[in-house]
């Protein structure tokens, strides 16, 4: 419980729920949002896979729609063609992803699912302490619950705020938090005010007052999500140094941009954005798997985020196929991840510069 209030507070949104890990945190956000088999949700197709996966935990139907060329964002005027495009109430929900750190416009995103009454599940793994400045320009929280219904995070040992393993659910909707509590241990609660049966059900026919206070009911097909009290300490003191270790994941940011935003083998690269948290920084050059390869064989290990979802092959068996998302795979071919950790050295930063220069030149 203490770890969600902090959790909360740093965010900024009202309610916060732990759970065993991001990936639980979007199927339960899903069952919430109440996808069932046929429901077609839109996403993108750059991100890690639980977050189409949930969809079809649900049954749902997983719409991919491209990223823009410059964020690597979910497209919003992609979205409006499709919405345009398609039958009224043809979809149900949005999933968008603050990838690499880079926060979703809500504000815009928000205007475009109040048309078509949509949902919203922010998917902000990789975005604690990243914000976006809105029309008034206020500064909005990834998380804050302002645009979003619900916005998940993780805990991974890779990710801003590393428990070991675990994730979040923040939301300001009361009806679906309370509806939350309930699926994250088993469907049971634990509150008199809640229960169905009645006090003599409850005792075992006994006529009495109360309920017994080992009564708890089920009340509905709920999941063991919850997070470990070691997981929540760790969470707790990962909190304390969030805002510290984002300012070092931007002095990264910079030094890498500085060092390379002139080269002209490195097609593009993470911009400059004060409000994007840096979990990734990714640059796009040309012959990615050499580098790669000479990079590895010089202990600098370099990683691909993401290959798209759509052409994984248990989305190729909905049909979807290359060619399809060609922004996505154009990104794709030619993107590759450098390190980025609050606990990268200057030196070993320059190791890193040095040894891409060397490749190319």
């Amino acid at each position: 419980k203490e770890f969600e209030i902090l959790f909360a507070k740093y965010i900024g949104s009202k309610y916060a729920i732990a759970l065993s890990n991001g990936t639980a945190a979007l199927h339960l956000s899903a069952l919430a949002l109440n996808i069932k088999h046929g429901d077609k949700i839109i996403t993108t197709p750059i991100t890690f896979a639980a977050s189409a996966n949930c969809i079809r935990y649900c049954g749902g139907e997983v719409v991919f729609v491209d990223i823009n060329p410059e964020t690597k964002l979910i497209d919003l005027e992609k979205i409006k063609s499709l919405l345009e495009s398609s039958p009224s109430n043809t979809f149900k929900g949005i999933i968008p992803v603050d990838f690499a750190g880079y926060p979703v416009n809500l504000e815009e995103l928000r205007k475009i699912a109040l048309d078509y009454n949509l949902w919203i599940l922010e998917d902000a793994c990789h975005s604690p302490g990243g914000y976006f400045e809105d029309s008034n320009r206020q500064i909005q929280n990834c998380g804050n619950g302002i645009f979003a219904d619900l916005s998940i995070f993780s805990f991974h040992p890779v990710k801003h705020i590393a428990a070991g393993e675990g994730g979040m659910i923040t939301t300001n909707d009361e009806i679906l938090y309370k509806k939350m509590l309930k699926l994250r241990t088993h469907g049971i609660t634990n509150l008199q005010g809640e229960f169905i049966n009645s006090i003599i059900t409850a005792t075992g026919g006994v006529v009495s007052d109360s309920y017994p206070g080992w009564y708890v009911e089920m009340q509905d097909l709920g999941y063991n999500y919850r997070i470990t009290d070691f997981q929540a300490a760790l969470g707790i003191s990962q909190l304390e140094r969030a805002d510290q270790n984002l300012i070092r994941r931007k002095e990264i940011a910079k030094r890498y941009f500085d060092a390379f935003h002139a080269k002209k083998y490195i097609k593009k690269l993470n911009r400059l954005i004060p409000g994007h948290a840096y979990h990734l920084y990714i640059i796009e050059v040309e012959d990615r798997l050499g580098l790669y390869n000479y990079l590895r064989e010089n202990k600098i290990f370099s990683q691909i985020h993401y290959f798209p979802i759509h052409l994984m092959p248990y989305y190729q068996k909905f049909g979807w196929k290359y060619g399809d998302m060609p922004v996505a795979e154009k990104y794709y071919a030619n993107c590759i991840s450098l390190p980025m950790f609050p606990a990268l050295t200057e030196e070993e930063q320059e190791y890193v510069i040095d040894k891409i220069n060397s490749y190319y030149e």
